[in-house]
């Protein structure tokens, strides 16, 4: 099944927001339904040319991708700024930015051809953002106490530079199942695991780094 950019699909994707928002604890006025779903056009719209997420249905991307990337609220205290690392689409970050103004945040994405996208994202729907064209080990890590990723290539093994990489103190908001977990223990890194809803053995790791 492929990403189709219809007015159907984007009622499909409201509605699969509406309706199952719920279940992750996120609450969605129509407003941010509608932003959301400006977010989904432009990815749609991008998706066939750079391949920013894999295809799916309308639905499974509202829950899969959106609100599982919403489940960051509750962690990020009001007016934060945040480092994304891996953002690809946008992911878990720009949903964020479009249901909370309040964030501001840093996206840094290795691709080029990705990093294009995310700037247009940023302009179109007018986000507090901003990008950062290459691999985070190469860059200076920026003035944040909140980062997250949700895809990074080779993350097990580039999970202790990049635990190593912002300032302290951190708090890292990862999303893996029991691979990352083990990663975790095996770092002797402390963390807090939610289960994420409607899927298999996956979860919101919150990890805190003091020293």
């Amino acid at each position: 099944m492929t990403i189709e950019e219809t007015g159907s699909d984007v009622e499909k994707f409201s509605g699969a927001l509406k309706e199952s928002a719920g279940v992750y604890g996120v609450a969605l006025n129509e407003h941010d339904r509608l932003r959301l779903s400006d977010y989904y056009s432009l990815v749609v719209k991008w998706n066939r040319r750079l391949h920013l997420v894999a295809p799916c249905a309308p639905a499974e991307f509202a829950t899969r991708h959106v609100l599982e990337s919403l489940l960051l609220l509750p962690h990020l205290p009001l007016r934060e700024r945040v480092v994304d690392v891996g953002s690809g689409a946008g992911l878990p970050i720009m949903p964020c930015l479009l249901v909370r103004p309040d964030l501001e945040a840093v996206l840094v994405e290795a691709s080029l051809k990705k990093a294009i996208f995310l700037r247009e994202a940023i302009d179109q729907l007018k986000l507090r953002a901003q990008v950062v064209v290459d691999r985070f080990e190469k860059t200076n890590a920026p003035q944040v106490k909140f980062l997250t990723c949700r895809a990074l290539e080779r993350f097990q093994e580039m999970l202790p530079q990049l635990v190593a990489w912002p300032p302290i103190p951190s708090t890292f908001l990862l999303f893996g199942g029991h691979n990352l977990r083990a990663r975790l223990e095996q770092l002797n890194l402390p963390f807090v695991s939610t289960p994420i809803p409607k899927s298999e053995g996956r979860f919101l790791f919150v990890v805190n780094r003091e020293q």
